[in-house]
């Protein structure tokens, strides 16, 4: 025989050398075939079709096994970032989308005398109510901005009536983000005027290209410090002063 490769059938043999080639033939099996100078057969290659097509098979296992993973691993991590919100800063704590005003509020340094106050008038289960408000929010330094004892004078259940006036005068109904606010301002060739909860009314000008001022029925002015606080059942705008009604 000459020198070469070839396919031939036989029954598989435990060792690599094959002298001559058995006449019960097997093609369960095919070899691949080299015929050596000395004219002796030998053992090139076995494959044998059901064990490549189990090897094949349990390669494409490991592959889908390793894209499940990978559709796992992505799909948890697309369900982590749904739940994070995205939250704002203010009196030091973040404001949660999920959490309604009063909840909210409640975590802020900076609205303790606000609190204390619609705790005092009586306005937590509105202001936890499905609204949507939206809520001109003083801070406590807003507070401090007014005349010695006006805040005491009105946490005193005799004034009760006043003090819920003043804080629903806060309260505008619905949720109004400052891009909505800026549309009303335009379309009002420069101020817009907001009817409150309380029956009164308030007037936005803008201070600026961004900035929106509020100005009270005294003719008090207020600048929105912290913008589109959103809540679940409303927006928060912080302001640094307190809003007074007539």
């Amino acid at each position: 025989m000459g020198q070469g490769r070839t396919w031939i059938y036989a029954r598989k043999r435990p060792t690599d050398v094959v002298n001559s080639v058995s006449p019960v033939l097997d093609f369960s099996a095919h070899w691949n075939i080299r015929v050596g100078p000395e004219g002796r057969i030998r053992r090139w290659d076995a494959q044998d079709p059901k064990e490549t097509s189990e090897r094949t098979q349990n390669k494409m296992k490991k592959v889908f096994a390793t894209m499940a993973l990978a559709v796992f691993a992505i799909a948890g991590t697309t369900a982590v970032y749904s739940k994070q919100e995205k939250t704002t800063m203010v009196g030091g704590m973040a404001m949660y989308p999920s959490k309604d005003i009063v909840d909210n509020a409640v975590n802020s340094a900076d609205h303790t005398t606000l609190v204390a106050a619609v705790k005092a008038a009586g306005l937590v289960e509105t202001l936890k109510g499905p609204g949507p408000f939206t809520v001109f929010a003083p801070t406590n330094e807003a507070f401090t901005k007014l005349p010695q004892g006006t805040v005491e004078n009105l946490l005193k259940p005799e004034n009760h009536d006043t003090l819920v006036k003043v804080l629903t005068y806060h309260v505008v109904s619905g949720r109004l983000s400052t891009v909505a606010l800026r549309k009303q301002i335009r379309a009002g060739n420069g101020t817009a005027t907001l009817k409150t909860v309380s029956g009164g009314t308030l007037t936005l000008m803008m201070n600026g290209e961004e900035n929106i001022v509020i100005k009270d029925e005294k003719g008090g002015v207020s600048n929105l410090t912290i913008s589109n606080v959103y809540q679940s059942n409303g927006v928060i705008q912080v302001v640094d002063a307190v809003l007074l009604p007539n």
